[in-house]
């Protein structure tokens, strides 16, 4: 029963905070919205124990393989250094000169355990960044950077983690074993993964040769998958969190989603996008459930030292500080090494500028695979020590959470504003020449249709006279439609920046205007079952048509810029899906 309670309590929690950030209308990121929530329930009384492995199977699977299922596959080949020099290099650089900086800050803190809170630290979080700059703001570049790097360097990370307790607890360090460890528990996490994955795609790509798509056990098995992956890889002592990754990397590139019915996809998309936000939002306020006695525990180490509380807030602040002057150095010293390499082998190279360069350092965020890893620390017992100095440690790693999303919430806005957010992206070009080839490829389909019904119509009996006029108007109409997607969207792409921005503020009340349309038609459908005209069948069977009609429409919403990312910007109409407004309103 407790456990129920406690189940329902989250969800009760996440909704809250999530509609307390929609109708506030607060200018603070959901994240931190939902950690204050879950201080507050806290304060009030709600306790949850928090138990770091259990916290690592339930939720980090799930959201990373979602988060590697939906990495862009080109972006990241193309990436794969900058990449990997973030999710490697980074971590490594950061454990060693932010470890002697907290030594030296903190002296009682031994050399060890301060490599062990620096290594622990210096994951980025794949949740926090994703929520902060995601929605269309940011160039697509770095945000695929910051989400490649936030998915590789959980392994390199806790590796790091892990070797450096080992030495805080018995004294011994060996880097020829830990790099060997590193290796095997990395190329053992990425193998697993993608055997794992690739044995259930064949299993699954088999049930669909036979014609078995049965929409609700496809989505089940598949959401089991990345907790599958995970516990075979940690159960032969490699990487799960890389099994993970490398699993949803692989589905996505066997694309067997796309062998599945349509009513398959749409529906796994709406339960992945529940379980994301659900799971994101439980996160963070776990991170708020556990900050009071965080925060208590700070203030009895603090007290029981001699030390004044403003003493850690202070060091906390100076460990943010310095993570944040370690990650601006390395990118800009890896920025120069691209340049430099360019320059010698005389290529072109996309060299960001120091405000892209600042979004990235402040987008370094840490969250959940901090807090479970240093919460995991062995605490003292009779069956052994703990670790030298937890609490300190823990109150540290918990403060550095909170201040580097402070910092994040703080900076971004300012450093997106007015960003050119396409620069440097070629997707939303692509998205037009290949709809105009798609509607290029229907007009040679309706031509040819058309011309086999001419033909027809000379062969055919007089009787089939009137079916071949309606195909030849259904053809007519149909033709219209697509040359008219042609001209629309070759004068866009042709147009002067001026033209092309009027042409897209005027194809966002044109999406606003369809989906208010869809809102009335659901508003008449609802009465004509109310006053009992029509049954709820018929009902379901229109309302699921809505939902496909709507579903293209929200595409198509997304891939348009936002309106200040727009030259000369003005109010307009904002694009609302029917699903996602208060009392179906669409606002102006």
């Amino acid at each position: 029963m407790h456990a129920v309670f406690i189940t329902l309590a989250l969800l009760t929690v996440t909704g809250i905070s999530s509609l307390i950030s929609r109708v506030g209308r607060i200018p603070v990121p959901l994240p931190l919205i939902q950690i204050g929530v879950g201080a507050i329930a806290a304060l009030a009384g709600l306790n949850i124990g928090f138990d770091p492995d259990m916290f690592l199977l339930l939720f980090i699977p799930p959201l990373l393989y979602a988060d590697a299922y939906r990495m862009p596959m080109r972006e990241f080949g193309e990436l794969r250094n900058i990449i990997i020099m973030m999710a490697l290099g980074l971590v490594v650089f950061t454990t060693l000169a932010c470890g002697y900086f907290i030594h030296w800050l903190i002296p009682p803190i031994m050399l060890p355990a301060a490599f062990a809170l620096a290594a622990v630290m210096s994951p980025t979080d794949a949740v926090s960044v994703g929520s902060m700059i995601e929605g269309g703001r940011a160039p697509a570049r770095v945000v695929h950077i910051l989400h490649g790097e936030a998915l590789l360097n959980d392994a390199s990370g806790l590796v790091c983690f892990k070797f450096a307790v080992a030495a805080a607890m018995t004294g011994l360090f060996s880097f020829q074993q830990a790099l060997g460890s590193f290796i095997f528990m990395s190329t053992g996490g990425i193998l697993i993964g993608i055997a794992c994955a690739w044995a259930a795609c064949r299993a699954e790509h088999l049930l669909l040769v036979r014609g078995y798509d049965d929409p609700p056990t496809h989505i089940t098995l598949a959401m089991m998958l990345p907790f599958g992956i995970y516990l075979i890889a940690d159960a032969l002592q490699c990487s799960g969190i890389l099994a993970a990754v490398a699993g949803g990397m692989t589905v996505k590139f066997t694309g067997v989603m796309n062998e599945a019915r349509t009513e398959t996809r749409l529906k796994a998309t709406t339960v992945w996008d529940m379980v994301n936000f659900t799971f994101n939002a439980v996160i963070f306020l776990l991170l708020g459930l556990q900050l009071p006695d965080l925060v208590n525990g700070g203030a009895a180490i603090a007290r029981a030292g001699g030390v004044s509380p403003w003493f850690l807030i202070l060091a906390i602040g100076g460990i943010q500080l310095m993570m944040s002057l370690i990650r601006f150095a390395w990118i800009w010293i890896s920025i120069s090494a691209r340049r430099l390499f360019a320059h010698f082998r005389h290529r072109k190279t996309v060299i960001p500028s120091i405000r892209t360069v600042l979004l990235m350092t402040v987008a370094g965020t840490r969250g959940a695979i901090t807090l479970a890893a240093v919460l995991s620390l062995p605490v003292a017992s009779l069956s052994g020590p703990g670790f030298p100095g937890r609490d300190l440690l823990v109150t540290l790693a918990a403060g550095v959470i909170i201040c580097s999303l402070l910092l994040a919430s703080l900076a971004i806005p300012p450093l997106l504003h007015g960003m050119n957010t396409d620069e440097e992206d070629p997707t939303l070009h692509e998205l037009d020449m290949m709809r105009i080839e798609l509607a290029q490829t229907a007009l040679e389909t309706l031509h040819a249709e058309q011309a086999a019904l001419a033909q027809q119509e000379v062969e055919e009996l007089p009787d089939h006279k009137e079916s071949v006029d309606l195909k030849q108007e259904a053809i007519g109409r149909l033709l219209h439609e697509y040359q008219d997607t042609i001209h629309r969207l070759d004068n866009s792409r042709a147009a002067e920046a001026s033209i092309r921005a009027t042409a897209i503020r005027e194809k966002r009340a044109e999406l606003a205007l369809r989906f208010r349309i869809i809102r009335h038609m659901r508003e008449r459908l609802h009465m004509r079952v109310v006053q009992k005209h029509i049954n709820d069948e018929t009902e379901w069977t229109i309302n699921q048509e809505l939902d496909f009609i709507e579903q293209e429409l929200q595409i198509e919403a997304r891939s348009l810029p936002r309106p200040d990312s727009l030259p000369h910007a003005e109010p307009e109409t904002a694009i609302q899906p029917t699903g996602e407004c208060m009392a179906g309103a669409v606002t102006h």
